[in-house]
């Protein structure tokens, strides 16, 4: 029913738009947790994987409409700029999807106050930024904790290079997990606004007030990173969605593959700088 109601076909010519289904799907996703899962003793453990489960289900119809249409208008292009001009429409609606799951699940994290909810993106962040102290990462960054900053002794390139393996590895896991499932790669990109909203909370001490600051040190850098995995996502659907529709024996099969190729290249090429900017800018901006 709520497909229904809210239409993938309403969003043709408004990117924008986008915006408001990433923030209804994610506020519906973290406020449905919140009340059939919070007094589960057993599945409250696992609040944070459900809240992003949700999220991926009521955006599967959005995220297959756009793929099968843009696999359409890819049989008819070749060449780096004529591909990029053909997907960059859906490109910067995944953008407002995305932005909109980052504004709601930070904005909903710090007023619901449940640290249960997003339980599995703090661990995920504490492994990223504390890994020889996990627990007390946890117990001090929860809602209820006391924040603490974290440094590290790695030096800019260590860091880059870190950073940008890390990346690189999660690119590949989007293309396989788009390969195989067209839409399947919405997980990846709901769990890391997730991971990117508990950041917020964590940078903010869980002020509202913090929350336009927080999310402008995170997408600074996130913005690229996310775009990056929605181009390799895009591309791993357009193939799949191609082959199955044409087979690798027909002349637009080369066509097709060439594309992919260059919308996987473009992404590689905006991790690099989404490193750069992450490694050297962001730091120097909020320190």
């Amino acid at each position: 029913m709520l497909e229904m109601i809210i239409n993938p076909k309403n969003t043709d010519g408004g990117e924008w738009k986008m915006f408001f289904v990433g923030f209804i799907y994610a506020s519906l996703s973290l406020l449905l947790v919140k009340w059939f899962f919070a007094g589960d003793v057993v599945l409250s453990k696992f609040s944070g994987m459900i809240v992003v489960t949700f999220c991926v289900m009521f955006s599967l119809p959005y995220i297959y409409y756009i793929i099968k249409r843009e696999e359409v208008e890819d049989e008819a292009v070749e060449g780096f700029f004529s591909v990029w001009r053909a997907h960059k429409d859906a490109i910067y609606a995944f953008m407002w999807l995305f932005l909109g799951f980052v504004v709601a699940f930070s904005l909903l994290n710090i007023v619901l106050q449940d640290s249960n909810l997003f339980n599995a993106q703090i661990e995920t962040y504490c492994i990223i930024n504390n890994p020889g102290n996990i627990e007390d990462c946890v117990s001090r960054y929860s809602i209820t904790g006391d924040a603490i900053e974290i440094t590290g002794d790695s030096t800019n390139i260590g860091r880059f290079l870190s950073i940008l393996e890390n990346n690189v590895y999660v690119m590949i896991f989007t293309l396989i997990f788009s390969l195989i499932f067209g839409a399947g790669a919405i997980f990846v990109l709901a769990w890391n606004a997730s991971v990117i909203a508990a950041a917020i909370g964590i940078f903010t001490k869980y002020q509202i007030s913090g929350i336009p600051l927080g999310i402008t040190r995170y997408m600074i850098h996130g913005f690229p990173e996310i775009a990056a995995y929605f181009i390799t996502a895009l591309a791993g659907g357009i193939f799949g969605v191609g082959v199955i529709r044409n087979g690798i024996k027909n002349k637009k099969f080369l066509r097709l593959v060439e594309n992919v190729v260059i919308l996987l290249f473009i992404a590689l090429i905006i991790l690099v700088i989404a490193a750069v900017i992450e490694v050297y800018f962001t730091p120097a901006l909020f320190r």
